[in-house]
């Protein structure tokens, strides 16, 4: 390889990993889990990385931290991890994974109740 070959020809190799280290927890994760077959996020702490434009492609040049802010549930009851990206933004909606952690998956599921945006008072008014 040369310097004219583009970065992200230089660092994704026709081999696919078969595992990634959490940028946010540090842990050591397999690509392989139950339910998804496009692993993104770390199923400790639900932080992933802003490496897809679409699901798989890792075609995103962005690399940045992508922050779980909060669960979607979808029509089939399946839920879905809404992803803010650090640096630029964009947001994703994950798959929930089959090894994903209980804990800090509810923690976001009952946030809108934890952390109201306003007043809980205000109801007994209406």
């Amino acid at each position: 390889m040369n310097r004219k070959t583009p970065k992200r020809a230089r660092t994704h190799s026709s081999a696919r990993a078969q595992s990634f280290r959490c940028l946010q927890c540090g842990l050591d994760i397999s690509m392989s889990a139950m339910g998804t077959s496009h692993r993104n996020h770390c199923p400790n702490c639900l932080w992933s990385r802003h490496l897809d434009d679409t699901p798989g492609d890792r075609a995103a040049d962005c690399g940045a931290r992508m922050e779980p802010l909060a669960i979607s549930v979808r029509g089939d009851g399946e839920w879905v991890i809404v992803h803010r990206c650090t640096g630029c933004g964009v947001l994703h909606a994950n798959r929930t994974a089959g090894d994903d952690n209980a804990l800090p998956l509810t923690r976001l599921a009952v946030r809108p109740l934890a952390q109201p945006p306003f007043p809980f008072e205000r109801l007994a008014g209406l």
